[in-house]
């Protein structure tokens, strides 16, 4: 069991923003925090796994926002580490629309079901205005048709899962690049670690980043903080930045005590958690489509979101002969709670009904499952198309010495790997300003309890012959009286 040596600052998360978080810390002098990891290695939903051959980006696998007029952060991180990325255009994939069959729909028919598709969701939003101004509006009609459905879900699951305007593509630009590196996305942060780490040879191997430490319990005062770790470990600091994600904060895996506030559990709670499920099937050799406009095609059936979303791999890497398949949500779950077999034989069924019986069977298939992993529970946060934005700051907000950082305290990018990245920076700077005015308040108090002291300084001489009649040496502090003779030195021991 450790000691409870206390550090300046905790930080719970090895994520992107909790990295980010202690590189700025560092910057500023904190160099005694401590950074408490659950799992093995830093990362949190940037994760990779090598299958078939290349590596595998399980979860953000994107860096979205970039060529426009303000440099994305994330990019700038990229183009300096020469990470390899290659460019996605998913505007072609409503015209690579199959249904069971294995036909494509034909693309004027495809274009006005999609034309369809978006003055509905218009429609929607504005209807749900309305009803917030007390308004009494027609909803549009719900998708029915297998094509309907398909377009509605890469409509609202992918390209219009925010509220329009989008800040990221506003701010950095409409351009999307997937990261095809053998580091992976992760090298990105080992890289920042760099900065205030000790590494070795690509590895951490500094002793204040401990990994398989889950977090369990976080006593907080007015005086500091507590953190219990599942193995029994007790880890003290005078603040504590938290970085877990907004299904872990929904989730009972760490208590609180005293338990947060009402205002604040209420807005954690409101916070919709999104899960986003890529799974990987690698074949021994390809069936599919390749060429321009070829990179996705969509799958319609007459359940939505069933193995809807599909991309090949052989534009980040070559002969792969890989395809992923993106389930959300309530798919993500079900998919989750069944055997690699089953869904296997599912997805099997999907690609024979759009490509033919006699393709080839996978030959290996890989399935994350975020939502049961219990120190994330879910991809993104995804706020509502109308939300309160007193939702999102009362997230952010600090209780006490608890400062909360992550993608969902982003009020402009929540759901994004810069989200994460600048919300990491944007705490640790409240927290050193935090720091600076507390350390200001301590001053003050010392010099308002000196006061008093330095006022009796004042009154006594340093010569036995003028000293106050009505004082007795008794009355002095023992700290002050010294041999007949009061100095500010001795007054301060």
């Amino acid at each position: 069991m450790d000691s409870p040596s206390r550090s300046s600052v905790i930080i719970i998360g090895a994520g992107v923003s909790g990295i980010s978080a202690g590189k700025v810390l560092a910057e500023n002098g904190i160099e005694d925090m401590i950074i408490l990891e659950a799992s093995d290695r830093i990362g949190g939903r940037i994760r990779k796994e090598n299958f078939g051959g290349v590596s595998a980006e399980l979860g953000a696998g994107w860096i979205a926002g970039v060529g426009g007029k303000e440099s994305n952060p994330v990019w700038e991180l990229a183009s300096q580490s020469g990470l390899r990325t290659c460019f996605s255009d998913y505007s072609n994939a409503r015209y690579n629309i199959y249904d069971r069959s294995g036909k494509i729909f034909p693309s004027g028919v495809a274009a006005d079901s999609y034309k369809k598709a978006v003055d509905a969701a218009i429609e929607k939003l504005r209807s749900l205005e309305a009803n917030l101004d007390g308004e009494v509006s027609e909803q549009p009609c719900s998708p029915k048709t297998p094509i309907e459905l398909a377009i509605d879900f890469i409509l609202h699951d992918f390209e219009m899962a925010e509220v329009e305007p989008i800040s990221t593509y506003v701010d950095f630009g409409e351009r999307e690049f997937l990261v095809a590196d053998d580091r992976g996305y992760e090298h990105l942060l080992y890289k920042m670690a760099e900065n205030f780490l000790f590494t070795s040879e690509g590895k951490i191997l500094d002793n204040r980043l401990k990994l398989n430490k889950v977090v369990r319990e976080l006593q907080h005062s007015r005086n500091g903080v507590v953190v219990k770790t599942e193995d029994g470990c007790v880890y003290e600091a005078n603040y504590v930045i938290l970085s877990a994600s907004i299904g872990v904060l929904q989730s009972d895996l760490i208590s609180f005590r005293p338990p947060l506030p009402r205002w604040k559990t209420e807005a954690i709670e409101k916070c919709e958690v999104m899960i986003y499920t890529k799974i990987f099937l690698k074949f021994p050799y390809k069936f599919w489509p390749c060429g321009p406009g070829k990179e996705f095609f969509i799958y319609a059936h007459e359940r939505r979101g069933y193995y809807t979303f599909w991309q090949h791999m052989e534009n980040a890497y070559p002969g792969s002969n890989i395809l992923v398949v993106t389930l959300t949500n309530g798919e993500s779950k079900r998919v989750e709670a069944q055997s690699d077999e089953e869904t296997l034989e599912e997805a099997m069924g999907v690609l024979r009904d759009m490509f033919g019986p006699n393709i080839p069977n996978a030959t290996d298939i890989l399935v994350p499952r975020w939502w049961n992993n219990r120190f994330q529970r879910g991809s993104y946060s995804n706020y509502p198309i109308i939300s309160d934005n007193q939702d999102v700051h009362n997230i952010k907000a600090p209780v006490g010495r608890i400062f909360f950082t992550g993608e969902h305290t982003s009020e402009r990018f929540s759901g994004y790997v810069h989200g994460g990245y600048l919300a990491g920076i944007d705490t640790s700077k409240s927290l050193l300003e935090e720091m600076r005015k507390q350390k200001e308040r301590e001053s003050e108090s010392q010099a308002f309890l000196l006061e008093p002291l330095l006022a009796l300084t004042g009154s006594l001489t340093l010569t036995q012959t003028e000293a106050v009649p009505s004082l007795h040496k008794c009355d002095i502090p023992t700290q002050l009286y010294l041999g007949g003779q009061v100095g500010l030195q001795e007054a301060i021991l």
